[in-house]
């Protein structure tokens, strides 16, 4: 019989919103309020992904 190996649980990492340590039903932020400044940022552009120039943006 192989025997349990315990793993220490790693520290939780901070909220990237404000810093505080996350909590796992709302990771990784630390709070609901963290996730919905989150989600607003997405969803008012404050956040985007760059994409590929596209052949209209050349000004031709």
């Amino acid at each position: 019989m192989q025997a349990k190996t315990q793993q220490s649980p790693r520290p939780a990492k901070p909220c990237p919103i404000c810093g505080e340590p996350s909590v796992p039903a709302s990771k990784p932020f630390c709070s609901e309020r963290c996730r919905d400044v989150d989600l607003n940022r997405w969803l008012s552009g404050n956040y985007a992904i760059p994409g590929r120039p596209t052949d209209d943006e050349d000004g031709e």
